[in-house]
């Protein structure tokens, strides 16, 4: 009587072992396809995205007033072509860190006085970091009215990593492009919600700043991950089936059957 209670008991045990294990590779199992799912439809977004990009790069400059205009509608602008006129204010260039072609130095965003009187930040190019002083580069820093070609780039809404430092308002070195705080650091108002960076055909005297900075390279690794995913998924049923197969040809072998 005692042996069959603790056969039962035994057997409780070994089923309430399976279903557990049972909800848990299902649970694994659905978490791994999902995962590799939001891959894919992530691989499908941003091969758009590429896309649209490159149709943007290849279309002819418009107007500000047409990019304002789009930006008011809540359409995307970033990298749209765009040609605008103004002087620029050389006091007033703000520092951004950036590293180009292999080089350590600041991308220099400069305040271009518009015909209206309103400002817009102009990402002029890169400039070595020995340069980050005007003085060591004044022969380009041009003067009278200037007409550049290049691309919208739009206002960040915030710090995009907790891992970017803080910008050092003091040093006039900005780790993150924000606008509000290159605006106000810089004493203006009036500014344009949005950048522009000027394309390699803006060449200025003496070679600096560099123009052309612009970055079009996204990273593009989600067919990676989601094989990595589905990949994952496909070893844990191989795991399972395995085991599973081991268990029944022992359950079945001779040895089995006389325990």
């Amino acid at each position: 009587m005692r042996t069959n209670v603790v056969t039962t008991s035994s057997r409780k045990k070994t089923s309430l072992r399976n279903i557990l294990t049972t909800v848990l590779v299902l649970l694994s199992l659905a978490i791994l396809l999902i995962l590799g799912t939001w891959q894919v439809e992530r691989l499908y977004w941003k091969e758009g995205l590429l896309a649209d990009i490159t149709e943007r790069r290849a279309a002819e400059p418009v107007s500000l007033a047409q990019i304002e205009q789009r930006a008011a509608a809540g359409d995307d602008i970033e990298y749209r072509r765009i040609a605008l006129s103004g002087i620029f204010d050389h006091t007033k260039e703000r520092h951004f860190f950036a590293t180009f072609e292999g080089r350590t130095g600041f991308y220099v965003y400069t305040p271009l006085t518009l015909a209206d009187g309103r400002k817009i930040f102009v990402n002029r190019g890169f400039v070595p970091y020995e340069m980050k002083e005007p003085a060591t580069r004044a022969e380009g820093e041009v003067s009278g009215e200037q007409t550049i070609t290049g691309y919208a780039r739009a206002k960040l809404s915030g710090k995009p990593s907790m891992l970017v430092p803080d910008n050092d308002l003091a040093k006039n070195i900005f780790y993150w492009k924000d606008l509000d705080a290159m605006a106000a650091s810089a004493g203006l108002s009036d500014v344009i919600a949005f950048f522009v960076d000027a394309d390699a055909s803006v060449i200025n005297p003496g070679g600096w700043p560099k123009g052309g900075v612009t970055q079009f390279d996204l990273p593009n690794s989600h067919l990676q991950y989601a094989a990595t995913w589905y990949g994952l998924a496909a070893a844990l049923l191989a795991v399972v089936f395995g085991m599973w197969w081991r268990s029944r040809k022992s359950a079945s072998s001779p040895a089995g059957e006389g325990r």
